[in-house]
């Protein structure tokens, strides 16, 4: 009832229900009355319903209904509680006046608290110390607030102690450089190095405000407190550890110690960012790297979560160095705890954003070399979440990987991550999850590059999922239109999907169709006129059909709804919308004719840049072996020159007589080719005897090659397509037989020779 009581009063004062002057002479005093009630916890309650009461007081009210009363409960007369309630309620009217009140009639009393006998009392004024300083100004608290606080901080109470540290650091914008140099850096420095020896108690309190301690003395430290400050954090981050070959492991402590450490080192782990700024993120690898990574692989998962926590905000300050991290990245993404996973999903999008953009490159294709080990550690990720109960962890998860194609390629995405889309969508069991993953792959879909890809993504949706056997698969795909309709553009999506899901009015399960019901306005909406007039008239015949042949009594009710909100879409909806609506799709269609055109533009880069290197390829081929064929070629003639010196005048005499039967008279350019067509005709030369006549005289061959290759196919020692020029095929056929000749070039060419001798004497025979 007292509760209720104190409660109520607080509202009628925050409401202005009655007048001030009502409340000072009735409410004000049952406040003051019970704040000496005997139970602690209704005392408690009046206490703060007055703190509360005097932000709306006026100052008269307060110094006469307030102030008066407070000097005699402030004695040490009075119990604790009411001592104690004295320090808070100083500490709430001292922003209410101007300083000179305030140092005239409130300072007496605090200094008064500030010695009094019991420790729960001192430190208690202790905290109000930062309401008090504000309230009296710069000047007055150099001179009376910091001997206090001085004074505090060397108390024999550990509690007083630190509520006195903690005031420091919530004072320290209040003292000018010369206080922090000769007062508040010894200070500090004394209580850290006691803390860290003997009062395990106070370090939990001490790396929590570390971050700001730092912060607020940065300015005036010199390189050496500069570098103290910091080594005694790198102290704090192991506290409790050992670490051994390369890994952290927890000292044998009794449990209350050790979770005392792991609390130490959380709160470390929540100041890292901070301590970053205060090393210099330039300095990262140097001075905090190994600090960090053991934050990340610590035994503690609260530890590892904190970390996890604040890796976005690292990210950040690290810039272009971010890929000091990377390893770290895919160590809390292949984290054995779900709830270190879960903290990090929190920034997620941003963190691997950061992570891939500002690496080595920008291109698409560079992402996964930033951070490697990325894509198999987000699949492995996944898959864990999948494999748990924690439901909402996978769906977060799926969430963030529409992230994905501004993250990795989508040669990744598309071999990786489409196809567990799909099997999420298909056969797990969770309805938000399945929804999450639905998006996810719309979202695939709309940013894949590849015409092809994209094609069978859609093929896929509709085999699985429009036609699936199952009627839940049905059901997606309803869902799945329902995130389309918000992701593509109207064009887009009555091209791909409209009609598929239209064709399940027929369906025959009523939950399909009913489903459908609800859809159909929506469908209307995507429907542009007068180019889609034909999508409209399957509309209209898809309601008809409902109307006449609907059996099911939930389906035939919510048909006749839609009837009646399709008549009145044209009518009762406002211009302004429709034009925002209009808008925003043409927005959309411009995005996608821009991914189109940037599909177009790589897969044109993609192709000169393969034209230009087969090319080079081919120059840098064709001159290696050209050399090397004149080189063959010289020796060979040589070495037959020498070996047939005896029969030399007869072959000649042969030869002149068949050239004189021939019925072609040539020129000696055609002659030689003319030797080669023949000497392939007899099937007497090999394939490698081929390719070496070829580049001979390339010049005189390659028109009357090209001539004859396009008569007979058998001169081609290579199949060739009906799409690629003959010219194309000549050149791609000798290159083909030049690397298949290799180091036996020479041989070749000498039986080349031979064989050309023998068989032009067994035709001169026969003729």
């Amino acid at each position: 009832m007292q509760l209720a009581a104190a409660g109520s009063f607080l509202t009628i004062l925050q409401d202005d229900i009655v007048l001030i002057q009502t409340h000072t002479h009735s409410i004000l005093q049952i406040v003051l009355l019970n704040l000496d009630h005997r139970d602690t916890v209704v005392s408690n309650a009046w206490l703060e319903t007055l703190l509360s009461a005097i932000d709306a007081l006026p100052k008269e009210t307060i110094r006469q209904e307030i102030l008066n009363p407070l000097v005699s409960k402030a004695q040490l007369s009075q119990s604790v509680p009411a001592r104690l309630a004295s320090c808070r309620i100083l500490g709430k009217v001292a922003g209410k006046f101007d300083s000179s009140i305030v140092k005239k009639d409130l300072l007496p009393l605090v200094r008064s608290l500030c010695q009094d006998v019991e420790y729960e009392v001192r430190s208690c004024m202790c905290r109000q110390l930062e309401n008090i300083a504000r309230g009296i100004g710069l000047d007055h608290t150099k001179a009376v607030v910091l001997p206090e606080l001085v004074e505090l901080a060397r108390d024999e109470g550990s509690t007083v102690r630190l509520a006195a540290f903690d005031t420091i650091i919530n004072l320290l914008e209040m003292f000018d450089s010369e206080d922090r140099t000769r007062v508040i850096f010894p200070l500090v420095k004394t209580f850290c190095e006691k803390c860290f020896k003997a009062d395990e108690a106070v370090l939990t309190s001490l790396s929590f405000q570390y971050g700001k301690l730092c912060h607020g003395l940065s300015a005036s430290f010199t390189d050496e407190q500069h570098l103290w400050f910091l080594e005694y954090y790198k102290k704090l981050c192991c506290l409790g550890l050992q670490h051994e070959n390369g890994h952290c492991e927890s000292q044998p402590y009794p449990l209350e110690l050790d979770n005392k450490y792991a609390l130490v080192r959380r709160n470390c782990a929540y100041n890292f960012p901070a301590m970053m700024l205060f090393a210099d993120p330039n300095h990262f690898l140097s001075e905090l790297y190994r600090t960090f990574s053991s934050l990340c692989h610590d035994p503690d998962i609260p530890v590892r979560r904190t970390a996890a926590e604040g890796f976005h905000e690292v990210v950040k300050l690290l810039g272009p160095n971010v890929h000091y991290v990377h390893k770290e990245l895919v160590t809390l993404l292949q984290d054995d705890s779900l709830e270190v996973l879960d903290a990090l999903l929190s920034h997620l999008q941003e963190t691997l954003e950061l992570s891939t953009s500002r690496g080595e490159g920008a291109g698409p294709e560079s992402k996964q070399v930033n951070v490697p080990d990325l894509v198999p550690a987000l699949a492995a990720a996944e898959q864990k979440a999948a494999a748990s109960l924690r439901w909402r962890v996978h769906e977060k998860l799926l969430q963030r990987y529409s992230c994905l194609p501004r993250v990795i390629s989508g040669e990744q995405i598309y071999f990786r991550f489409l196809p567990r889309m799909f099997n999420i969508i298909t056969t797990n069991t969770v309805l938000p999850v399945q929804r999450e993953a639905a998006r996810t792959l719309c979202v695939f879909l709309r940013y894949n590059r590849k015409q092809e890809q994209r094609q069978e993504i859609i093929s896929n949706i509709m085999q699985e999922l429009a036609q699936g056997r199952s009627y839940w698969n049905r059901l997606r795909y309803l869902d799945l239109c329902e995130i389309a309709m918000d992701l593509f553009s109207k064009s887009y999506f009555c091209k791909y999907f409209f009609v598929q899901a239209l064709e399940l009015v027929s369906d025959p399960v009523a939950n399909v169709r009913y489903k459908l019901c609800h859809m159909l306005p929506r469908l209307r909406a995507t429907i542009r006129l007068p180019a889609d007039k034909h999508l409209l008239q399957q509309l209209e015949f898809c309601v008809r059909k409902l109307l006449c042949r609907e059996k099911d009594k939930d389906v035939v009710a919510t048909v006749r709804k839609t009837v009646l909100e399709l008549d009145k879409m044209d009518i009762t909806e406002p211009y302004h919308k429709r034009h925002e609506r209009d808008l925003l799709d043409q927005k959309k269609e411009k995005e996608e004719a821009l991914l189109l055109e940037m599909e177009l533009l790589e897969r044109q880069q993609s192709e000169v840049k393969l034209v230009s290197e087969k090319h080079s390829e081919k120059k840098r081929r064709d001159s290696k072996t050209g050399l090397s064929g004149s080189k063959g070629m010289s020796s060979s003639t040589s070495g037959a020159t020498l070996s047939t010196s005896a029969g030399k005048e007869m072959r000649k005499a042969k030869l002149a007589r068949s050239r004189s039967l021939s019925s072609h008279p040539t020129t000696p350019k055609m002659a030689n080719s003319d030797k080669t067509l023949k000497v392939k005709e007899s099937g007497s030369c090999t394939g490698p005897v081929k390719s070496s006549m070829l580049p001979v005289n390339d010049d005189a061959l390659r028109p009357h090659h090209f001539n004859v290759a396009s008569s007979s196919s058998s001169l081609s020692p290579t199949p060739s397509t009906s799409s690629m020029p003959v010219l194309i095929r000549s050149n791609t056929t000798s290159s083909v037989d030049h690397r298949s000749n290799g180091g036996k070039d020479t041989q070749s060419r000498k039986l080349t020779i031979q064989r050309k001798s023998n068989s032009f004497g067994m035709q001169s025979g026969r003729e």
